[in-house]
């Protein structure tokens, strides 16, 4: 019987302090966006660890029907047994069969569309180019080098186009031949309408963080993306969490699929205590975040705001006050950006401050707190942002920040 441990979570709220507020945190304008959480209550949840019933595949990556360079390559990585979603999607996969994936963040959904691709191109690598479209730049750049690292000495090319690189320097490594393309839909759709990339040459698709995607305000990009794709004959989808509003949209991406299910797609981490803030009307919310980081407890933070300006001042003031701080979000380079995360996962910072660009494609392990300035503009970004923390058997936090009003 699996052993339930659940800690009692009561909602905080701060008393109203003295002193006039930090006037560079308000909202500039009346124009900012609404949240579609009505009911912040939904926010706090106790945390139950539940000891994870371990998922045990009846072969071992040897046992299955791969190439023997793409085992070698496995056992060099550490890897002798497919996850849940290795196992069961593998044999579909090489076959060409379409497939919606319903699997969170550490699962090992990269290797599990990774390696039958990277199969068939080894039964035939002239057969086929695969398109991959992933929501952020983390993510993609991660795909390569998982692509890379999988495929080691077979000759095998793959291409990540995303935000904030070198244009002209895409168009060129269009101009070789790759057996697999890695990006963002905003550079994607650049490089075709450019006319470097032509999809219609494309015949395999992987949709992956679909639910992101739609997040982010992707969706025109990607139904674009799939109508220039004339001769696609294979779709793979892979979403952490499904909306029944998403229904038809996915019914348009991916015909008669085969579904697999390694989470339900529809609940919170139930190893995440969550909990809100509320903030008097007046009341210094920095002041009350700086006091939140004097707990020790709080030893590897991701804050979440929702604007980059928000981002950089909430950063800068953490740094002022004695905090090591860094930040990401779309106006940083991608160099910035890796560094920052370095740092982060290293523990060189304590807090790394960020928008959504962070919420999905980010392993990074051991993050004791999430913590949103402001309310998340919908439950799915929620979800995706909580993620980060409460991993590996291990309990994890979230804090929101919901302003009170009069």
């Amino acid at each position: 019987m699996n052993n339930i441990i659940t800690r009692n979570t009561e909602t905080r709220n701060f008393k109203k302090r003295k002193g006039k507020p930090q006037q560079g945190f308000k909202q500039r304008n009346n124009r900012k966006k609404i949240s579609s959480i009505k009911d912040p209550n939904l926010l706090v949840k106790k945390a139950i660890l539940i000891e994870e019933s371990v998922y045990t595949a009846s072969r071992s990556f040897n046992q299955m029907p791969i190439n023997e360079k793409i085992k070698t390559n496995l056992t060099r990585k550490g890897f002798s047994e497919p996850t849940q979603i290795q196992d069961e999607t593998l044999e579909y996969l090489i076959s060409g069969r379409n497939l919606m994936g319903i699997a969170n963040t550490g699962t090992g959904k990269t290797a599990a569309f990774l390696i039958p691709i990277i199969e068939r191109l080894l039964q035939n690598p002239e057969s086929f180019t695969s398109l991959v479209v992933v929501p952020t730049r983390e993510l993609a750049l991660q795909i390569k080098e998982e692509f890379i690292s999988i495929s080691k000495g077979m000759g095998l090319y793959a291409a990540c186009f995303i935000g904030g690189t070198n244009l002209d320097r895409d168009i060129d490594q269009l101009k070789r031949k790759n057996h697999i393309v890695i990006g963002t839909p905003g550079r994607l759709i650049d490089l075709t309408q450019r006319k470097a990339l032509k999809l219609q040459g494309i015949s395999v698709l992987v949709l992956d963080e679909f639910d992101r995607m739609l997040d982010m305000g992707f969706i025109d990009d990607i139904q674009k993306i799939v109508q220039l794709m004339h001769n696609r004959k294979q779709t793979m989808l892979f979403s952490a969490s499904v909306d029944k509003m998403q229904g038809s949209i996915i019914n348009q991406m991916v015909q008669n699929p085969v579904e697999v299910r390694v989470s339900s797609g529809t609940t919170t981490s139930d190893q995440v205590e969550q909990d809100i803030i509320k903030v008097p009307v007046g009341e210094d919310k920095f002041k009350m975040l700086r006091d939140l980081m004097d707990d020790k407890k709080f030893q590897k933070v991701l804050i979440f705001a929702e604007t980059k300006r928000l981002v950089d001042r909430v950063n800068r003031k953490l740094n002022q006050s004695g905090i090591r701080s860094d930040r990401i979000h779309g106006d940083k380079t991608q160099n910035y950006r890796n560094k920052a995360l370095d740092k982060f996962k290293r523990g060189n910072v304590q807090v790394l401050v960020a928008t959504d660009v962070a919420a999905r494609g980010i392993d990074v392990s051991n993050v004791t707190h999430v913590i949103n300035y402001q309310l998340p503009m919908s439950f799915n970004s929620y979800l995706h942002r909580i993620g980060r923390t409460g991993r590996a058997n291990n309990i994890g936090n979230a804090l929101t920040f919901v302003d009170e009003t009069n």
